[in-house]
């Protein structure tokens, strides 16, 4: 017997072969390559008090990411850009909407293993999505590491990467905690569970240095842009758990709430602190101006 989902789905509406649908349309079967061995890629954009911040880098990148697995960038970026302002006017303008383009893989090539680029579809999906409250949240350090480039491709925002944060993000919530700070293989602090992450210290902001094991998120570049153009010193440098726990605030930045404080990380607790609180300020103005 097939299970009863009975939560009630947010408005969603879906962009796929030329077509507009409503709610969630089956788009893969079980010999969908996707379905069957994880060939998808995908981006998250959001639209909030009437803006859609980055929205065209969020297009290109999902493009990028499609390239790096294999697969075929069928659409422009600005087509997408385009086809998400054209969704947007589905929805009410009072609730939050995530944008998520999206391209997989429908058949495989040699011997089924990778995925047989001709075979790419693409999707748009938008969906109402709240952003979390800025009051913040708490992160257990995970035992869990980041993949390096050698083994999964991390160059690509790919599903096959999120079993892996999701598994430290359960285990650090089966904790107390609400999320996890994720580190590299060499034991280094790489991101959290969704998000990159910030510690500060002495009034100078830290951030990990990409090394390609976690993506440089479009929303972590623009936070550093706007704190360094209003003269807050960021330095990008590899940094242990030892720093954040000896931090004088720590926040995390991403495209689903934008900035966030931390307010504990294991038995350290942190109050949002200034620069934390110039980040998020920075980047509302900016995205509003």
């Amino acid at each position: 017997m097939t299970p009863v989902d009975t939560r009630a789905p947010s408005l969603t509406w879906t962009f796929v072969d030329g077509h507009w649908l409503e709610g969630n349309p089956p788009l893969m079967g079980p010999r969908s390559h996707a379905f069957w061995l994880g060939s998808y890629v995908f981006d998250g954009a959001r639209w909030f008090e009437g803006v859609a911040p980055d929205l065209d880098l969020h297009c290109a990148r999902v493009n990028r990411s499609a390239e790096a697995m294999g697969l075929s960038a069928l659409m422009h970026p600005e087509t997408i850009e385009h086809l998400a302002h054209e969704g947007l006017k589905k929805f009410d303008g009072r609730t939050a909407v995530y944008i998520r383009p999206m391209y997989w893989a429908e058949h495989g090539g040699y011997m089924g293993v990778p995925a047989d680029p001709a075979s790419t579809r693409f999707a748009l999906c938008l969906y109402e999505s709240p952003m979390i409250s800025p009051s913040g949240f708490s992160l257990g350090v995970s035992p869990f590491r980041r993949p390096t480039p050698e083994t999964m491709p991390t160059d690509a925002k790919a599903g096959c990467l999120y079993p892996n944060n999701a598994r430290a993000v359960l285990e650090a919530r089966s904790r107390g905690f609400d999320n996890a700070l994720v580190l590299d293989m060499l034991g280094n602090v790489a991101e959290t569970g969704t998000s990159n992450v910030f510690m500060v210290k002495d009034g100078v902001a830290f951030t990990p240095a990409p090394n390609r094991c976690f993506l440089s998120g479009i929303t972590r570049s623009r936070a550093i842009s706007l704190l360094r153009q209003a003269g807050v010193e960021v330095v990008e440098k590899v940094l242990t758990v030892a720093d954040f726990k000896a931090a004088d605030e720590v926040f995390s930045t991403g495209n689903h709430s934008k900035v966030v404080p931390v307010t504990r990380l294991e038995d350290r607790d942190f109050q949002p602190g200034p620069v934390g609180q110039k980040a998020r300020k920075l980047y509302m103005d900016w995205a509003h101006g």
